[in-house]
């Protein structure tokens, strides 16, 4: 069997075409066995290959080479062609697929559940010899609307419309129409239209001059495929409203004290009620590290795969046949959903005593099924040294692996042997993949009743792991483990933030073309469709901090151009090293930090650096050490007395580069040190040059080179629609890219990202963008109301429009104005915290307004504990709140 490829592509002296695919004819997508094709003049390349005479079904696509060097290729959208008919002699008329404008359609949250299709929907079949087979991409034909195709011939409808031919969806967005190339004659004018099914008129047709296709003659016994075609057309105006809400912050009659997936379901209930297409969450992986409250931070996660028990829904696993711990397990279940927050270790210790019961009873059985088998050998990779950690860790009493003896260093030959089935002490592993298996199968569950309902889940990755993490543990090569990740300083917090996860090695990571984040990423898409990219400005340069701090001040961006002591005195700065990069602080600014405590402070834990200035005793030479003197102390007098030696060890002007240590960063907001205070006029001016050339012109084209390529090839492995969290100090050439790659960024009113400007303009909102007014991190509108009044007042008067004084609470009639501003963005997607959906309702909003607060930044130790003051069938069953926001979602066009 012989097919024929053809494109046409234009080259220049020493490029070369070539093409991949699915089938070992075609390299099996190696690169280094793709097949050259020949150069036959005008831009035209063809290869012709003989494949046996079976039906085949494959995949391919085109790249360019030169040098031996791969230049680029085409966008992951590949041609496909399916032969049952080895009769036959097939030749394909290619075009080159570019990364498409509307990339967001092409994703899987329209393709498999906004705009999602029929697939394998065959709608004319030809009975000829000789056929043309034209393959359109056109991912924007909601689903009460069809592609069809009319052209300059009876085959194509004459250019009546009541003729024209509607395409087969192949498998949406693909679409494809067979023709009779006997009944066409060359040249072939046509246009493609979308037709509305309800009574077969145009929705619009595809825009630009009419297509023509020139094709060879075709023979008996040949078939004609056009493939890389697309729908030509603008950037569509689709908009969706949504909601954000935790899992564990849900609450249904059936919980269990904290959300599970389950509730979801009624979520999307809801979800749908309201006119709502997309529910976001917070991250749901495992983040068990000692069983205490502590475990209630969602973003230090002890695995990149494992979904979290708690999060399991225990009906769904199993009825106990002892009645007698099942009336247990009812009592407990309605004593911990009465409470109105989450008491973590309460829920954690009842559910496992319930998976120890349910194992007991059915694990057995579960783990013979042929759906458990097939299920651990899709996981095994992650599977078995999950379990073995989670085993090790409970074990030790520890999460922290260094303490675990033999096991402290991973080896796979030793895990297998530890996890063997034959060993004492399996079932204690083995009950790891029993719940693994449960969770997958519960929200795989969910992912498919979204898809029923026509609504969109997306997930939440994390930017950092844990330093006692499976992933810190068995592929300890991928992070700097003795660097922890934060955030600068920013409207959440003053002195920066330290998250205490170790930084990424991106240089050990992309030697295997990032395969850990490829994998992480192709494991979201196993459940959601859309994602957002938690502190997305870490793939160009992330905030490292040493491992002596515990706050963030004093970190620097990784990577970074450290600037060397000349380029320091270039500016006109007079360096001196000793005094710039050691902390030491002035007499007169001791009254500053510590009141009238000085003397106590002075005695106890500094010393005389100079006539005039103090600097920390070595055994108060660190955060750490003074965080560790004061660990207990709870009182006012021991926390202003740290936090003040805090500040004194942020007294630096600039900080040593961790590899280049005769190279410096300028320390961040050095500005407003004491330090800085005393320089004079001439060293402040230098000072302020070079600080704002460093952070602001200095790494602009550098950082942009590094997001390119950390993130093309992560977004591109899966077909999720990629939202990025870009709030903070944001380098210039982080909007470029993502606006490049077609990357929705985060866009907060209250948090604006033009300099001097009090609240972002809702009408300037990009269109690929998510909307919102605020996130976990901040207060929900009602708690932003009471935070600073002479702000609220400009809010009220400026924005809102409205005279005289801003009211003390923010009304219901308030927050449906606010709702309704941002609702009205030009953003492709506005996804709201449920607090702020129901504030617009006197009777269903929480009397309790800071309880509806999910996080605070500044405290490393915060208790993720926020639920839902009422249940998700209380909401359902609410027609006037469900009106309200209804009307409010289809006044605006979402």
């Amino acid at each position: 069997m012989k097919i024929t490829f053809n494109i046409n592509f234009y080259t220049i002296f020493g490029q070369s075409l070539y093409i991949t695919g699915s089938i070992p004819e075609l390299g099996n997508w190696k690169i280094y066995e793709a097949k050259a094709m020949e150069c036959c003049g005008d831009g035209n390349w063809k290869l012709v290959l003989d494949l046996p005479d079976n039906a085949v079904e494959f995949e391919y696509r085109y790249f360019l080479k030169a040098n031996n060097k791969v230049m680029f290729e085409e966008w992951n959208a590949n041609h496909s062609l399916k032969i049952s008919d080895v009769s036959k002699t097939y030749f394909s008329l290619d075009y080159w697929q570019n990364q498409p404008q509307n990339l967001a359609y092409y994703s899987s949250a329209f393709t498999k559940s906004l705009f999602a299709h029929p697939c394998d929907k065959f709608e004319r079949v030809v009975k000829s010899d000789k056929k043309v087979l034209l393959k359109v991409l056109a991912p924007c034909v909601e689903n009460t609307q069809s592609l069809a195709i009319l052209g300059n011939q009876e085959e194509l409808g004459n250019w009546d419309v009541s003729k024209a031919l509607i395409l087969s969806c192949d498998k949406f967005p693909q679409w494809s129409v067979e023709l009779d190339a006997g009944n066409l004659g060359n040249p072939v004018e046509y246009k493609f239209l979308i037709l509305n099914n309800s009574d077969k008129s145009v929705a619009r047709w595809e825009q630009g001059e009419n297509r023509v296709l020139k094709f060879p003659i075709i023979e008996d016994n040949q078939i004609c495929i056009v493939s890389g075609l697309r729908f030509k057309e603008g950037i569509p105006d689709f908009k969706c409203a949504g909601l954000v809400i935790p899992v564990f912050s849900l609450r249904t009659s059936n919980s269990f004290g904290i959300g599970d997936f389950a509730d979801l379901k009624k979520m999307i209930n809801w979800a749908k009620l309201t006119g709502q297409k997309i529910i976001q969450i917070l991250p749901i992986n495992d983040t068990t590290m000692a069983h205490t409250w502590m475990d209630s931070y969602p973003y230090n996660a002890i695995s990149i795969y494992a979904l979290h028990p708690l999060y399991l829904n225990l009906q769904q696993m199993g009825v106990l046949n002892d009645n007698k711990k099942a009336e247990f397990y009812a009592k407990k279940q309605q004593e911990l959903n009465a409470l109105n927050s989450v008491d973590y270790e309460q829920v954690d210790h009842v559910k496992w005593a319930f998976f120890r019961d349910i194992f007991e009873q059915d694990g057995k059985k579960i783990l013979s099924s042929e759906e458990f088998k097939a299920f651990f050998e899709k996981n095994r990779n992650w599977l078995v040294p999950y379990a073995a950690y989670s085993y090790l860790r409970d074990k030790y009493n520890t999460s922290d692996f260094s303490k675990w003896g033999q096991y402290a260093r991973y080896d796979k030959v030793e895990i297998e042997k530890l996890s063997a089935e034959t060993t004492e002490h399996y079932n204690e592993i083995a009950i790891y993949y029993f719940l693994q298996y449960h969770l997958d199968k519960q929200l795989q569950e969910v992912r498919d009743y979204a898809y029923s309902n026509g609504v969109v889940l997306k997930g939440d990755i994390p930017i950092g792991i844990s330093k006692t993490s499976i992933e810190a543990w068995t592929e300890p090569r991928y992070f700097n483990m003795n660097a922890q990740a934060g955030a600068p300083p920013d409207d959440f917090s003053i002195t920066g933030q330290n998250w205490g996860f170790p930084t990424y090695n991106w240089e050990e990571i992309e030697k295997d073309d990032f395969a850990w984040w490829k994998k992480r990423f192709t494991k979201m898409s196993d459940y959601f469709d859309a994602y957002r990219i938690d502190h997305i400005l870490g793939f160009f340069r992330i905030w490292e901090i040493a491992e002596k701090y515990v706050q963030g001040l004093c970190g620097t961006f990784n990577p970074a151009m450290p600037l060397s002591v000349q380029e320091i005195a270039d500016f006109g700065f007079n360096f001196i090293k000793e005094r710039y990069i050691a902390p030491y602080i002035n007499d007169a600014f001791l009254p500053e930090l510590f009141g009238t405590d000085v003397a106590e402070v002075c005695d106890v834990f500094l010393q005389r650096s100079s006539s005039f200035h103090f600097a920390p005793k070595e055994k108060f030479n660190t955060q750490v050490k003074v965080q560790q003197y004061f660990a207990g102390k709870t009182d006012e007098k021991s926390i202003r007395i740290r936090n003040g030696l805090y500040a004194i060890l942020d007294e630096t002007l600039f900080i040593p580069d961790a590899k280049e240590t005769d190279k410096y960063h300028p320390r961040i907001s050095g500005m407003n040190s004491f330090t800085y205070r005393e320089l004079n006029n001439s060293d402040k001016y230098a000072f302020d040059h070079l600080y704002w050339d460093f952070f602001y012109q200095r790494h602009n084209d550098f950082w942009k080179e590094k997001g390119y390529k950390h993130l093309i090839p992560l977004v591109s492995c899966t077909d999720m629609l990629v939202c990025g969290e870009d709030l903070g100090m944001i380098p210039q050439s982080v909007p470029e890219v993502m606006h490049k790659l077609q990357i929705l960024s985060l866009e907060i009113e209250r948090m604006p990202k033009e300099c001097n400007v009090e609240f972002a303009d809702l009408s300037k909102l990009p269109y690929h963008s998510v909307c919102t007014t605020s996130t976990h991190d901040m207060t929900t509108i009602r708690g932003w109301w009471k935070e600073d009044r002479e702000k609220i007042q400009r809010y009220y008067n400026q924005v809102l429009h409205r005279f005289g004084d801003a009211p003390e609470d923010c009304t219901p009639e308030l927050c449906e104005q606010i709702l309704r501003n941002h609702l009205w963005t030009p953003s492709m997607l506005v996804i709201i915290p449920l607090q702020d959906w129901l504030s617009v309702d006197e009777e269903v909003r929480n009397s309790d307004v800071d309880s509806e607060r999910i996080n605070i930044p500044v405290n490393p130790r915060h208790y993720w504990r926020y639920r839902m003051h009422l249940n998700i069938e209380d909401l359902i069953a609410d027609e006037n709140l469900n009106h309200k926001i209804k009307s409010l979602i289809e006044s605006t066009g979402r």
